[in-house]
């Protein structure tokens, strides 16, 4: 089978977000695989140990992103490729569909794996929008997958529920929480990630233009939430504390 799974650099989860000037501070920011994307590397390796064939990760970022598929590497997939966009001031979630998908049309995949949404925006956009340039079927939230010839049976979370596709590949499928338990890398992996393939692209690789994948989008504002307060407790008779709270309710929440 010739598998691909698409791979986001994200923060790591247990980093504080700083702004700075009205953008997101990363510096000194440690970066890890968008932990939904593990699942998709996860079961990628785990579709080509039972079928055969090879697993390729692709991600679209700047060079710093190399550490994330190095470790995707190291988790046993075969292949990495690396599409720059350092020249790009921006890229939204149209933008780095059209990169993916101008270089998988002529991958011949059979199967394309994604994480259901990253945990930096949470959109959930791009591998659907990547089926839908490639002209393939999509199945989101994905919890099981069995492959049998030329078919996929999909297991997928809808809301509390789940319901059962079967689908002809190729296909894309994005992957949920429970589909899998994604692997360490390691040592010899690690070992093993230094010498596989690391295929860079460029744009000008795909025949695409900065034009092409421009931002369709505009980022108006980037703030944190407001700061919740910390609860109140009342003392003294309950009619004393009855007055204390609506006095709070005027004065401080301002509900009445």
């Amino acid at each position: 089978m010739n598998i691909y799974v698409l791979l986001k650099r994200t923060f790591d989860t247990e980093e504080k977000i700083v702004l700075n000037n009205g953008k997101i501070d990363d510096s000194g920011v440690e970066f890890i695989i968008n932990p939904y994307d593990e699942y998709a590397v996860e079961e990628a390796i785990l579709l080509r140990d039972e079928h055969g064939g090879e697993v390729t990760v692709v991600t679209v970022g700047s060079e710093d992103s190399e550490k994330e598929l190095r470790t995707a590497l190291a988790m046993g997939a075969d292949n990495a490729v690396l599409i720059g966009t350092e020249d790009l001031d921006e890229l939204d979630q149209y933008g780095t569909a059209k990169i993916l998908s101008t270089y998988l049309k002529d991958q011949n995949a059979d199967i394309i794996l994604a994480g259901n949404v990253a945990v930096d925006g949470g959109s959930g956009q791009v591998g659907p929008r990547v089926a839908e340039m490639l002209g393939i079927p999509q199945v989101t939230t994905i919890t099981n997958l069995t492959i049998d010839g030329g078919k996929a049976v999909i297991v997928r979370d809808v809301e509390g529920d789940e319901e059962t596709v079967e689908v002809s590949l190729p296909v894309l499928v994005t992957a949920q929480q429970g589909l899998n338990e994604p692997r360490y890398p390691s040592l010899p992996g690690i070992m093993k990630a230094k010498k596989k393939p690391l295929e860079t692209l460029e744009l000008d690789d795909l025949d695409l233009e900065e034009e092409d994948v421009e931002s369709k989008i505009e980022t108006v504002d980037i703030f944190l939430p407001a700061k919740k307060l910390q609860g109140k407790i009342f003392e003294g008779e309950v009619n004393e504390q009855v007055q204390q709270l609506i006095s709070s309710l005027k004065t401080e929440a301002k509900v009445i």
